[in-house]
């Protein structure tokens, strides 16, 4: 009996001895038994028993290495920062992300590595420590070499230490490197050009690469073609330099006026060898803009006149400029007129790649959308072409002879935009198009305020009664029905026969009677 009483004692007194659970990381020390694993005796946790088990922290703070090292934490006990007993899900490691100085841990943060999560780089790929790689949770283990997290984009080419080229604030940019500190200083030119045009990319492994190592420099034509195929040597400086290739030495006073070819315009800026390709003294056909130019517009011109020449067109200031003007263009086959003569050559004349004159159509819709295809019947489009409702001057000016679609346009409906009848709002909030397909029945835009009660009329019933100047009965005579007022009838009020009926789709006034006798009215 007294074992029995024992045995269910034992966890109402472990209760009163434990402060409360441990922490996930700690649960394997859970029961009264382990109790003296983290704390002396009938006493507090000792840092001696906190660094018997975390001996990577025991290490660091051995080689003064470390936050743990640092004067921050010196002569602090473990239990300070790092509480227990406060249930399974305390974060018994306490850390404020926001408030950390990480220069107590020996790497201080700079530029972009302020700016990042500490996740970026406290991962267990970043750890070279294999006992640390297993761990749950650790800011240690990590080294301070650039490469050690990042990836080696020059591929061993160049030294392992990035900050002899880069900073921390970008990889992209290179401060701390100095060109003219190398082999090959950047003089003239080479001082313009830019990194990759010496240093070529490519892909390797799936993984760009650029070369900045070992790039040949000994000779200009290590980079450069030698355009005159070793007719000169080797030694291109002899007649070049690095300021400029266009400025040869002994011909910087040339005057090429003297060649019967004066330079002008643009010609003046062109470099001597774009002309020249073999030779100063070789003869250059030079008559025709074409000797040198290919012919952009692929014959368009000459199949109609053979003699024609860039020079018809263009000046020499730059293919850009034109002498084409619209007196000239009006003498062709399509007149500018209104809008057209504001409208720039390349909405008509480049609509795909290049530049065309020849069959690019005259109609409207050649150049602009057929915004009606499918609403509107084609012979108001194709047939008639747009100006059979719009004309040249803008295409906000709609004049259309609306009776030629068999319903004549007369009072408000003379005076009522194009718009309110043949655009709507669909049921998803887009403009919907109604021509072709649009009723001219009444109802069709109107609301049918009386009910159905003179649907027997037809499409036209409104007009019995109505005009098209206003929504008055200007056109009704009450005489001319069934029941003609006569007597007493002709004074009494209309509302007196004619009451508001209210009905589920709202109150309408009743004019119609299945019968007219008397008793309808009369009790």
């Amino acid at each position: 009996m007294c074992i029995i009483v024992l045995i269910v004692s034992v966890p109402a007194v472990w209760g009163q001895i434990s402060p409360g659970e441990l922490s996930k990381a700690h649960a394997n020390l859970e029961g009264i038994r382990n109790c003296v694993k983290c704390h002396e005796l009938g006493d507090k946790v000792t840092n001696e028993k906190c660094l018997a088990c975390h001996t990577e922290i025991a290490t660091r703070i051995q080689q003064h290495e470390g936050y743990h090292a640092s004067s921050e934490v010196q002569g602090k006990d473990c239990s300070s920062c790092h509480n227990e007993h406060h249930g399974r899900d305390f974060d018994m490691l306490n850390l404020d992300k926001a408030t950390f100085n990480h220069n107590l841990t020996g790497f201080q943060l700079e530029g972009k590595h302020k700016q990042i999560d500490c996740q970026a780089c406290h991962k267990k790929e970043f750890i070279t420590n294999p006992k640390l790689k297993d761990k749950k949770l650790t800011y240690l283990g990590l080294s301070q070499q650039c490469l050690s997290c990042h990836q080696d984009y020059h591929r061993q080419t160049l030294s392992d230490n990035c900050t002899e080229c880069h900073n921390f604030e970008s990889f992209k940019t290179v401060p701390n490197f100095h060109h003219n500190q190398t082999d090959f200083p950047l003089k003239g030119k080479h001082a313009e050009v830019t990194c990759v045009d010496c240093h070529r990319k490519e892909t390797i492994d799936g993984q760009p690469f650029q070369h900045f190592a070992e790039v040949p420099h000994a000779n200009c034509t290590s980079c450069h073609k030698d355009v005159h195929d070793n007719k000169f040597g080797q030694n291109c400086t002899q007649c070049h330099s690095e300021q400029s290739w266009a400025q040869i030495k002994g011909m910087a006073n040339f005057d090429h006026n003297k060649t019967g070819f004066p330079l002008q315009g643009l010609h003046s800026k062109v470099a001597c060898q774009q002309c020249h390709k073999n030779n100063y003294a070789a003869p250059l056909a030079h008559n025709r803009c074409s000797d040198c130019h290919a012919d952009y517009h692929k014959g368009d011109f000459k199949r109609t006149n053979p003699t024609s020449d860039c020079k018809d067109c263009h000046t020499v200031k730059g293919f850009q400029f034109t002498n084409y003007t619209i007196e000239k263009h009006n003498l062709s086959n399509f007149k500018l007129n209104g809008a057209h003569m504001a409208t720039p050559c390349f909405s008509c004349h480049k609509k795909e790649d290049r530049w065309r004159f020849r069959n690019i159509g005259s109609n409207c819709i050649d150049c602009h959308q057929n915004v009606h295809s499918g609403f509107m019947d084609d012979q108001y489009t194709l047939k008639d072409g747009c100006n059979s409702c719009h004309d040249e001057n803008a295409w906000s000016e709609v004049s259309f002879d609306h009776s030629k679609t068999g319903f004549a346009l007369s009072g408000v409906h003379a005076q009522t935009s194009c718009g309110a009848c043949h655009y709507t709002k669909g049921d998803n909030g887009k403009t919907v198009q109604r021509f072709a397909q649009l009723n001219p029945s009444c109802t069709e835009c109107h609301k049918d305020v009386h009910h159905e009660q003179f649907a027997k009329y037809g499409k036209e019933g409104c007009s019995h009664c109505h005009g098209f100047d206003d929504w008055s009965a200007s056109k009704f005579d009450h005489n001319q029905s069934r029941f003609k007022l006569e007597g007493a009838h002709a004074s009494v009020s209309c509302v007196s026969c004619h009451p508001q009926v209210k009905s589920k789709d709202g109150s309408y006034t009743k004019y119609t009677y299945k019968s007219i006798e008397c008793a309808t009215c009369h009790n």
